[in-house]
């Protein structure tokens, strides 16, 4: 990291960060990169973090989920953009990670979905009867690296 003051590196800052965020972006490699923004939740224990998210049970992110299953993912946060000095500069929190995904089911695929759920104030939502649940392909990425940065 270049501004060295910007990093974040406590953990449990960077799960704040994460979790105050409304979108997740989701790197998959191959010939041609591609970028997917998700809804997400995410279960932290100790020092790991597993990120979950849903989509359709199939096109390209799902494809992609085998062939590639290192990805890249980032999240921020804009507060605001001002003016000083020397120009004008953004007040904002990030983060960036890498780790693999993979298509989860039966309980698992539940738990994760309830984690998103949660995620948006809704940990009282029955995901189990939603009409869509047998159509909805759930991914979990086990976080391998992650780091954080802000400028507030």
């Amino acid at each position: 990291m270049i501004n060295s003051k910007r990093e974040v590196t406590d953990f449990d800052d960077i799960i704040d960060i994460l979790s105050r965020c409304d979108t997740l972006r989701v790197a998959f490699g191959g010939d041609t990169p591609y970028v997917v923004p998700v809804s997400f939740g995410m279960k932290k224990t100790d020092r790991t973090l597993v990120i979950y998210f849903h989509g359709a049970k199939r096109g390209l992110k799902y494809e992609l989920t085998d062939k590639h299953p290192n990805v890249c993912f980032e999240s921020d946060i804009c507060h605001k953009i001002e003016e000083f000095a020397h120009g004008i500069t953004a007040r904002y929190e990030s983060v960036i990670g890498f780790g693999k995904i993979e298509r989860i089911e039966s309980e698992e695929k539940l738990a994760a979905l309830q984690a998103i759920c949660a995620h948006y104030g809704r940990a009282d939502y029955s995901v189990a009867n939603c009409s869509g649940l047998a159509a909805t392909a759930v991914y979990k990425i086990t976080v391998d690296s992650i780091t954080g940065k802000r400028n507030i």
